[in-house]
Formats: C-alpha cells, structure tokens, sequence
C-alpha cells in the first residue's frame, strides 16, 4: 500500500459532504443509490452512516453528468450506464475537464477585464 502525501485527500466523505460537492439533497443521493445498484456507499456503526469512497464519487459524478448537466431521465442514464460503461465514463470525464478549462478561462477574463 503507497504512502498518501496528500493530507487533504481523505479516505471517506458524509453525504452531506457529497451532496454539497454536486449541488444536491441527501434525499437525491439516498434514492440514486436505489436506482444505481452499483451505488453502494460503505455504511458503518449501528446507525448505518453512509461513507462515500472515491469509486462512489465517481459513480456519482456520471450519474449526476447524464441526469442533472445532460438532462437524461434515470431509465435513460441507466441504460447508458449498463450499454457502454467505458465509454460513458469517458464522456462524463472529458465534460468535467472542459468545465475546469472553462472556470479557468472566465477567472482569465476577468483578469484581463481588470488590466483594461
């Protein structure tokens, strides 16, 4: 097992945590991972509190790309997601890519509005 250097990685997220980092309710959360079977966040102790690793935020972030940013209904994301897994990954990686060049675009003209 490699050392992690990153102390601001962790290992677990609440979901309140996950929720925030989309833009979503908890309720949203709980009730894809009804629909998503591969959505299954670790639960512990004896209130059985949720514990989202990475692989469930990835789950979550093409989840979240194929029903909140492109609009698709659950059914749709479902089929999508079972047909072409690998591919649908793909997608909502580059998407979240071309987001950040863009966020990172605005903050430049907004640097560049300031200089004029």
């Amino acid at each position: 097992m490699a050392l992690n250097l990153d102390k601001n990685l962790k290992r677990y997220y609440s979901i309140r945590e996950v929720a925030e980092m989309f833009g979503l309710n908890e309720s949203t959360l709980r009730y894809w991972e009804q629909e998503f079977p591969y959505l299954r966040p670790k639960n512990s102790g004896p209130a059985k509190i949720r514990q989202y690793q990475e692989k469930d935020i990835e789950q979550i972030r093409l989840i979240h790309n194929l029903v909140k940013v492109r609009g698709f209904k659950l059914a749709a994301a479902k089929k999508i997601i079972n047909s072409n897994r690998t591919g649908a990954d793909r997608r909502a990686e580059v998407l979240t890519k071309l987001m950040d060049v863009r966020t990172e675009l605005e903050a430049l003209k907004k640097q560049m509005d300031y200089l004029e």
